[in-house]
């Protein structure tokens, strides 16, 4: 049985509308079954796909095909590309390897947050951006904490080399069954992440008179009214991965991971 492509594109993206009608004059000549969708108008359907955009449209197409258990290729047109496997550049080669099943598809881990998913992480922040909030922390319905800061990252390890990472937590190789935790900026020398079983139930509690935005990859917002549960997901997000781009080539490609300093 052949395989039903799907090119997934962001049309707001510069160049994105000029590589999907590459990759679409592409996959006419090799006589490949497929159909084309904006990111904004997302169907289910297909064997696999192919989305065109930076991470941030990697991670809604992610959320949305993991339902479906529906592979995803990431051809990147932003700037850091972590989740993308392709480029511009390459992007003949890359499909190529694809369409002869020359590559491997990876479960990632999601969390759920009610209705939300997320494949990077949960950010709980306060509603005013210029004040310091605080935070209630249970692991499994025992208290852990309290946090005066900034904000907490609930991220998966795929979400490791994101937001978390930049707030200082540890880095993750994607697949660890693990959460992490990460206070932003807080207030005390002795809040650091914390790394936990995936199998826990986290619960963030809000303080009275406090007011407070969740978001999800940093797309889904929604406000904090009452205790917000953070579980792993039952779905996982499938991303198909050339195999010679491992994690750590990634690490080093991307983020300039351990390189030594240009004299």
């Amino acid at each position: 049985m052949n395989k039903r492509y799907v090119i997934c594109y962001n049309s707001s993206m510069e160049n994105s509308v000029e590589v999907m009608e590459n990759l679409r004059s592409f996959l006419n000549e090799s006589s490949i079954d497929f159909e084309v969708c904006d990111i904004d108008n997302l169907k289910p359907g297909g064997d696999f796909v192919f989305v065109i955009g930076g991470d941030g449209t990697i991670l809604k197409a992610a959320r949305f095909y993991s339902e479906f258990n529906t592979p995803i290729f990431g051809i990147n047109l932003g700037r850091l590309g972590f989740l993308s496997q392709a480029s511009r550049d390459d992007l003949e080669y890359s499909v190529k390897q694809i369409l002869s099943g020359d590559y491997k598809v990876e479960k990632r881990m999601m969390l759920r947050a009610g209705s939300n998913t997320a494949l990077n992480d949960f950010v709980i922040k306060g509603d005013e951006c210029s004040r310091t909030s605080r935070f209630a922390l249970e692991i499994n319905r025992k208290f852990v904490c309290e946090y005066l800061a900034d904000g907490i990252i609930i991220s998966t390890p795929t979400g490791s080399t994101a937001y978390g990472m930049a707030a200082g937590g540890p880095v993750l190789t994607p697949e660890l069954d693990v959460i992490t935790i990460v206070p932003i900026c807080p207030h005390t020398f002795s809040a650091r992440p914390i790394v936990v079983s995936s199998d826990v139930e986290i619960k963030i509690r809000p303080f009275k008179n406090n007011k407070y935005n969740v978001s999800a990859d940093g797309q889904v917002v929604f406000s904090l009214t009452s205790d917000l549960v953070i579980k792993k997901s039952d779905t996982k997000a499938s991303l198909a991965l050339l195999k010679q781009n491992d994690f750590y080539s990634v690490l080093r490609n991307k983020l300039q991971w351990g390189l030594s300093p240009v004299s």
